[in-house]
């Protein structure tokens, strides 16, 4: 039956749009919903022409368009998604562990001379646990450090029981550990300047730790890149937390093209056969990441390749406690896009 206006009236039922499934009836003039359109109809006694047929076919096309976008989504195959799942495991035995990031209470610089150790406030270095007089710091005018321990305190240097010791800061063996019941304390060297560094197995950090967040798995954040080595390696200055700066080496540069841009990313090198370390920071940072960047680990390059797996990006150090020393990503870190994978803002407390 026709209209008294002319317009033939007709319906059409199960128009999609998203998971909305509706009937509309349409006095047919440019009448719109999403995904179909219809069009005047002069008359009911009119055939049906080809704008009748447009509106059926852009339904169809919103379909069509929506169900591709549905299948052409990546999904995680479960091998890839395991071994996601498990290196986060790991990451987080590795964060929580009885000497893991967590645990870190204090960073003390020293002054050249003696500096004494200990609860009381009277101490050049205050502990927030521990003898009221642990003993001292002396570090020479060579930058060399020394401990010198009260007796009667039940202190241990590498285990065992002394009065003093020379304290290594590392490099190609562990530090000297000084422990005292939860409490460990080694020597660093930062830009130059010797530091100690307190670590506390019973830190509230590490007891009341708030777990980490991250964002789905997503397959093609999986990015092989190309590896382009340098003629000869360039000195790149890097930043920390402290506002220090040190020179760093870079032998070369990781290539990726994403969403058809292409972004490079310089790597540190921490030592022969050692992952690629890549500090980065992107359009997430701040908001839905930590603010001073993330870290990327990544194989060695193989045949002018390495995978680049932004999944597995990690907070830094200094993203769980302020006494850490963190590198800052450097300016050709800094990507102009919105790396929506691998691990979230830290929701705990820092202080």
């Amino acid at each position: 039956m026709t209209p008294k206006d002319g317009r033939a009236r007709f319906a059409l039922s199960s128009c999609r749009f998203g998971s909305c499934v509706r009937q509309h009836t349409y006095n047919c003039g440019y009448n719109e919903c999403p995904g179909v359109r219809s069009v005047i109809l002069e008359s009911a006694s009119n055939p049906l022409h080809v704008g009748l047929m447009k509106c059926v076919v852009y339904g169809w096309i919103y379909v069509i368009l929506a169900v591709a976008a549905v299948k052409g989504a990546e999904k995680p195959e479960p091998s890839y998604l395991k071994s996601v799942e498990t290196a986060r495991a790991g990451r987080l035995q590795r964060l929580t562990k009885a000497d893991g990031w967590l645990t870190l209470v204090g960073l003390h610089f020293l002054k050249t001379g003696p500096n004494t150790i200990g609860s009381s406030p009277e101490n050049s270095i205050v502990l927030t646990k521990g003898p009221a007089h642990l003993g001292s710091v002396t570090v020479a005018p060579d930058g060399t450090a020394s401990i010198t321990l009260n007796p009667g305190e039940d202190v241990r240097v590498d285990g065992r029981q002394v009065l003093g010791a020379k304290l290594d800061e590392g490099g190609e063996r562990n530090p000297t550990q000084v422990t005292c019941g939860s409490l460990t304390l080694f020597l660093i060297d930062r830009g130059g300047r010797k530091a100690l560094r307190v670590k506390d197995s019973e830190s509230k950090h590490r007891t009341e730790f708030a777990g980490l967040d991250y964002f789905p798995i997503d397959p093609s954040w999986r990015i092989e890149a190309r590896w382009v080595e340098f003629e000869h390696p360039r000195e790149v200055m890097i930043g920390n937390v402290l506002g220090q700066e040190s020179p760093a080496l870079i032998v070369g540069k990781a290539v990726f093209v994403r969403e058809g841009q292409t972004y490079e990313l310089l790597p540190l090198i921490e030592g022969v056969d050692e992952p690629l370390f890549f500090v980065i920071s992107d359009l997430t940072s701040g908001t839905e990441t930590y603010p001073a960047g993330r870290f990327v680990y990544a194989d060695p390059p193989h045949d002018g390749k390495l995978v680049l797996d932004f999944n597995q990006a990690v907070n830094p150090p200094c993203a769980f406690t302020s006494y850490a020393t963190c590198p800052l990503p450097p300016k050709e870190n800094r990507l102009p896009i919105a790396v929506t994978a691998g691990e979230k803002k830290y929701r705990g407390s820092v202080d």
